[in-house]
């Protein structure tokens, strides 16, 4: 399979199964439309004919002869070697968590997925009990993991910071017997943001997702306080102070969301990258298409061109001798991830759990508050093992719209809960989210081909 796509005056073509990226004359790019496996010896007259009107015959016949001879050499056409990883899927151990230290927020977000903190579940926050209870949940499920993950989230983590603290305390104090290192990570809107948090923070997590939507009228249009004023004012400074104060060994990023309300997002990104920050997510709402924010199927084109755009702004900093890592177009066409890593993605309810206030175990933090996919508790010790095997054969050979796309080994068969949410199945593609992530592919595999030709010159 190949996947063939002009964009910024460049000719693509993805070989998909082998990963590899071609770059190619207008004469080899259409000819891939009119020939494929198998190949004749020669090449056939019939094609010399339908391509002679707009090149000459030799050219033809010798760009023909190269497409053959990267075919023989297994670096076009090249067969799928990773289904055979699919068939013998098994569960995994448990190396991540998303630990729900607080079902409450202090912030109204208007497309809030967790229906503002709660997740109509009502306003709680984790008692320490049940958060230790969750690390030697985690300890005990990781099998020989050394390395284990662990995300304190939402609603407001910061709501119950005390409780933050002192289950890192005893992560730590349980790392040497289990033979464990623990990777913290917090997920925050910055509006209590203090010294004494950012110096905890900096010197305990190993990343930090910082929640802004870029500019302030964008932001504080959705993004309000309990009174309906907005956040920016409020948490710019926080963000600065603890990204200035963080150093280069630790990870973070800012974290921002689009809407119908601002299509024009990369100006987003370079609003924030203008405040200082240079990694950067600024990711598409998923919402019930009713509301009048939810990006729709309309969207799309405007959201296409938006991409472009902001592909060619990212180009033009880098060029002057800035950086800013836009995480959608992260890319790494060397290597890439493992072969079962590529097949189902994030690793939701069978490497990865998120953990309510209450104990309830679910198969991530977008699941939480769905009975029917509520894994167990860590009140009674029960986990669903079997439920654990569905998710583990979740995977983009048992997502029929998944198999045959050329962008499965990079999505990975997008997100489970959102297929879910708006197709109804976990193995069901959803399209509008689908189609984003496959434009955002096609930017991304441009710019690092290029960056990688620059750097081979």
């Amino acid at each position: 399979m190949i996947h063939k796509y002009k964009l910024s005056g460049h000719n693509i073509v993805l070989d998909v199964n082998s990963g590899g990226v071609h770059i190619v004359d207008d004469l080899t790019f259409d000819l891939l439309d009119i020939v494929q496996p198998p190949f004749e010896e020669k090449c056939p007259a019939d094609v010399i004919d339908k391509l002679s009107g707009k090149y000459d015959k030799d050219e033809i016949v010798e760009c023909y002869e190269e497409i053959v001879s990267l075919y023989n050499d297994k670096i076009l056409f090249s067969e799928d070697d990773y289904e055979k990883f699919a068939l013998t899927s098994v569960a995994s151990p448990v190396k991540a968590m998303c630990l729900h230290v607080s079902h409450d927020c202090n912030l109204r977000c208007k497309y809030c997925f967790a229906s503002t903190g709660d997740y109509k579940e009502g306003r709680m926050l984790m008692s320490l009990e049940t958060g230790k209870k969750a690390i030697d949940f985690l300890i005990e499920h990781s099998a020989d993991r050394k390395f284990l993950e662990l995300d304190f989230f939402g609603g407001e983590p910061t709501l119950n910071f005390d409780v933050v603290k002192k289950i890192v305390e005893y992560g730590r104090s349980r790392e040497a017997e289990a033979n464990k290192k623990f990777r913290f990570t917090i997920t925050t809107n910055g509006v209590l943001l203090d010294d004494d948090m950012i110096e905890f923070i900096n010197k305990e997590m190993n990343n930090v997702v910082l929640s802004i939507d870029g500019r302030k009228e964008v932001n504080d249009r959705l993004r309000v306080r309990v009174d309906g004023s907005g956040s920016y004012d409020r948490i710019l400074p926080n963000f600065k102070k603890l990204v200035d104060a963080r150093g280069n060994d630790k990870d973070w990023y800012v974290r921002g969301t689009y809407t119908k309300y601002n299509l024009d997002f990369s100006n987003d990104v370079m609003h924030l990258y203008e405040q200082g920050f240079d990694q950067i997510s600024v990711e598409p709402v998923m919402a019930d298409p009713e509301m009048p924010y939810a990006i729709t199927q309309e969207d799309l084109p405007r959201i296409f061109d938006e991409y472009d755009a902001l592909m060619e702004k990212i180009t033009k900093v880098r060029e002057n001798g800035g950086f800013i890592n836009f995480f959608h177009f992260m890319l790494d066409l060397d290597q890439g991830p493992c072969a079962i890593k590529r097949l189902r993605g994030c690793g939701c309810g069978n490497e990865y759990v998120a953990i309510a206030p209450n104990g309830d175990i679910y198969p991530c933090h977008q699941f939480v508050g769905n009975e029917e996919y509520k894994m167990g508790s860590l009140n009674d010790n029960t986990f669903d093992m079997e439920m654990k095997k569905v998710f583990a054969s979740a995977h983009v050979y048992s997502k029929p719209e998944c198999k045959k796309c050329w962008a499965k080994f990079y999505c990975s068969g997008g997100c489970n809960a959102n297929n879910y949410i708006y197709a109804g199945d976990i193995h069901n593609a959803y399209k509008l989210s689908c189609e984003i992530q496959k434009k955002r592919l096609e930017c991304a595999i441009l710019m690092k081909a290029l960056s990688m030709m620059d750097t081979a010159e």
